[in-house]
């Protein structure tokens, strides 16, 4: 009996042993990596509590093009309120990728590296849809991250996060791909990463890693019933995290291309129905009048197997595989109709009235103000010819008493018609100040706008 518990245990204890052999060993890129991952902490200025409704008919209009419905100000201070994150180096010069949901709102971001110092970082642009934005800090010779290809990524690969969650610094968690290409409730432009690496507040903005040390992606989002980690956390590839920086640091415009159809998830019994083998595919149930498709000859009842030599697999694929197409581009498609495939030829568009911060390079967030574009139908409901729609008015915009629900006409005596005029007017090398046309409720105002 006793020889048969001793060969027991030495079984376990060999057993236990080639286990804990098979395991990675994430020391060395920790050691290596940890200086090019930063924590972020944000601070919003007391905002004044809002409520009723703007004067005229300004409320009713915003709720007819699906507009927020903003109130007017009361007065009341409250405290400043403080948020963290997490964020990586990827120039030496001082280039910082984090989320958006990090920055967003804020009037000061504030990045500590790994060796204690601490810099004011100025936004250089943030793209809302993929939750991306890129920070810049006033350094040099800093350590930066290597990029890898999300498309190598396997799925039951080791990854690793390193980041501040609950606003524990440099912590890190592992764990492995629990799935790819994964889409979230309205997040129709990322192929999220799902992982089961522990990410918690505080991680967002934060990098994903593979074993050769190659940031593969952003933590951006989890899925938790408590607000902790469930084992289910999702990163944002870091390829589309690239090209988002890219954009914006060639001009602060994020471009995406559009097809102007409305689309449907192809079922088995659909398939069956349309002749098609098995599922597969987007099917087109509605094509807007005079948009790409319609021009390339789409019809309600198509479905989309391909586009631009990519397979369409599911109907998510669609929407980001167009995204990341650039506007203009003839591209070709392979279309089932009919019973029959064909290839089809669409001139891609573009999506309008994103949401831009008015920011650049040189000058990232000097007047506060985050406008989006009016549409003609809207300058003619308001009677203007020109005109931005303030979304966000916060730092310089937000003390001069610019609110979100204004219609900034013109800057100085220059009318503006999107961010990137906007931008322009305010961001003159030696400005110290500009008069904002403002349009509130039924009628106009000039409001000085300090930038020093």
């Amino acid at each position: 009996m006793k020889r048969s518990l001793a060969w027991i245990f030495l079984t376990f204890g060999v057993a236990a042993s080639a286990q804990a052999a098979s395991l990675p060993d994430f020391t060395d890129l920790v050691e290596q990596q940890s200086p090019s991952v930063v924590n972020i902490t944000t601070t919003q200025d007391a905002r004044p509590t809002r409520q009723g409704k703007m004067p005229g008919d300004m409320s009713e209009l915003f709720k007819r093009f699906g507009m927020p419905d903003f109130g007017i100000p009361e007065h009341g201070q409250g405290r400043p309120r403080h948020g963290q994150g997490s964020g990586f180096i990827v120039s030496a010069d001082g280039y910082i990728l984090t989320n958006t949901h990090v920055i967003d709102g804020v009037d000061e971001v504030t990045v500590k590296l790994s060796d204690r110092r601490e810099f004011r970082a100025k936004v250089v642009g943030s793209d809302e849809k993929t939750d991306v934005a890129l920070i810049k800090i006033d350094a040099s010779n800093l350590p930066k991250v290597a990029i890898g290809d999300p498309d190598k990524l396997k799925v039951g690969e080791w990854v690793l996060a390193i980041g501040a969650p609950f606003g524990f610094e440099n912590s890190v968690t592992a764990g492995i791909v629990s799935a790819k290409g994964r889409s979230l409730p309205q997040e129709s432009y990322t192929p999220f990463i799902q992982t089961d690496v522990a990410v918690n507040p505080g991680n967002s903005g934060g990098p994903l890693f593979n074993m050769k040390g190659e940031v593969v992606g952003i933590n951006s989002q989890i899925i938790s019933r408590s607000g902790g980690y469930m084992g289910l956390s999702f990163a944002i590839p870091i390829d589309v995290a690239m090209d988002v920086m890219n954009q914006v640091k060639g001009g602060g415009k994020i471009s995406r291309g559009r097809l102007g159809v409305l689309i449907q998830e192809v079922t088995a019994d659909l398939a069956d129905s349309f002749g098609l083998g098995k599922p597969r595919g987007a099917l087109v149930a509605e094509v807007e009048e005079g948009g790409p498709a319609d021009k390339a000859g789409l019809k309600p009842s198509d479905i989309i197997l391909s586009f631009d030599g990519k397979a369409i697999d599911s109907s998510i694929d669609l929407p980001r595989i167009v995204g990341a197409t650039k506007p203009g581009s003839q591209v070709a498609m392979t279309v089932w109709r009919k019973g029959a495939s064909r290839e089809m030829s669409v001139k891609v568009g573009e999506v309008e009235n994103g949401k831009v911060a008015v920011s650049d390079e040189g000058k990232p967030d000097q007047a506060g103000l985050v406008v989006s574009t009016l549409k003609a139908e809207q300058k003619s409901q308001l009677k203007i010819d020109s005109g931005v729609l303030v979304e966000e008015a916060v730092g310089a915009a937000g003390r001069a008493g610019i609110r979100p629900g204004d219609i900034i006409v013109a800057a100085g005596s220059q009318p503006v018609n999107n961010a990137q005029e906007l931008s322009r007017a305010i961001n003159v090398k030696g400005r110290k100040s500009i008069a904002l046309l403002v349009k509130r409720g039924d009628g106009s105002l000039y409001i000085p706008l300090r930038l020093d």
